[in-house]
């Protein structure tokens, strides 16, 4: 794709996108309609997207996300349906995707809606990183087996679950075949945040004796912004975008959704199962980083999970 078309697209998408949150474009735009300079700096620089597509970069403090309403965070945005890229190529094992998640999300470590496996598809095959968030299904097997309504999905294809309403029973968590989501064994008060109003949106963790999983990060799509993910990945291996408009970008690059799927041989985990995921894999070949490279500065509890993978054992004889 030509390079004034590649900008021109992503320029379109973020557009779009800051366009469906209420009082972004009226207003001066992001900046004048979420940054607050009267709260507390923090230090952390980050960049916020403009109407026009122009990135600008303030205080993590002072930006102050929109809180929809309970019932229209049930609704879904109009006119959109999201979609991610996972490139496999890409994939270090640097768990930056899962350390802001975690951040973003207000997650103690114990608990991760994006995870990272390592995969070795038979005894001769290559091993790979494999990162994994709730697949957001088109027929989730989730909301099926909900008893009372807790989960359900939004006509922009995002999978939520209302706290309010989860009674934690986990038929969502046995009847989900990618074991995507976490359950609230304790409360960690040193996680709490204002709450008020109440909105499956918000980033926020789930109360004590209820699940919670990835959510897309709707309350930074309301305002154009990629999931926490995509942003803090240093490789570039995530790609968000709407499948209606063909197009995703990781920050970076943006891509026609459908040439990189059907270019790059573009699948979908476990296709087989019928539940039709809106996250897509790219095969792991002409990898750019040594699977050994994932290992590298990870704390222990991290690494031993991969103690029982074959690769780690054959690197042990």
């Amino acid at each position: 794709m030509e390079e004034k078309n590649n900008k021109s697209s992503r320029r379109q998408f973020l557009k779009k996108g800051l366009a469906a949150g209420a009082g972004v474009v009226a207003g001066g735009g992001l900046i004048a309609a979420y940054v607050d300079k009267s709260s507390a700096e923090t230090g952390e620089k980050v960049k916020v997207l403009t109407t026009t597509g122009e990135v600008m970069e303030v205080d993590r403090g002072h930006i102050k996300l929109p809180r929809v309403s309970n019932e229209e965070s049930h609704k879904g945005i109009p006119g959109r349906k999201f979609v991610m890229v996972i490139d496999l190529s890409k994939c270090k094992n640097a768990r930056k995707c899962v350390e802001a998640c975690q951040k973003g999300h207000n997650l103690p470590k114990s608990q991760e809606f994006m995870k990272v496996y390592l995969m070795q598809d038979s005894e001769k095959a290559a091993p790979y990183w494999f990162p994994k968030p709730c697949f957001h299904c088109d027929n989730p097997l989730c909301v099926s087996v909900c008893p009372v309504g807790a989960t359900y999905k939004r006509s922009d294809g995002i999978v939520l679950i209302d706290n309010e309403r989860c009674i934690g029973c986990k038929f969502c968590m046995t009847g989900c075949p990618y074991s995507t989501r976490v359950f609230a064994w304790k409360h960690y008060k040193e996680f709490e945040i204002d709450k008020e109003p109440y909105s499956p949106e918000a980033s926020s963790p789930g109360k004590e004796g209820t699940v919670s999983k990835c959510d897309f990060c709707p309350d930074l799509i309301r305002v154009g912004k990629v999931p926490y993910c995509v942003s803090a990945c240093p490789m570039g291996v995530i790609y968000f975008g709407d499948i209606d408009e063909d197009t995703v970008t990781n920050g970076t690059e943006t891509f026609q959704f459908s040439e990189l799927i059907r270019d790059r041989a573009g699948y979908r985990h476990l296709e087989v199962l019928g539940t039709r995921p809106c996250v897509y894999y790219l095969p792991p070949v002409e990898r750019q980083f040594p699977v050994e490279s994932g290992f590298n500065g990870l704390e222990d509890n991290v690494k031993n999970r991969f103690n029982n993978t074959q690769f780690v054992k054959n690197l042990k004889k």
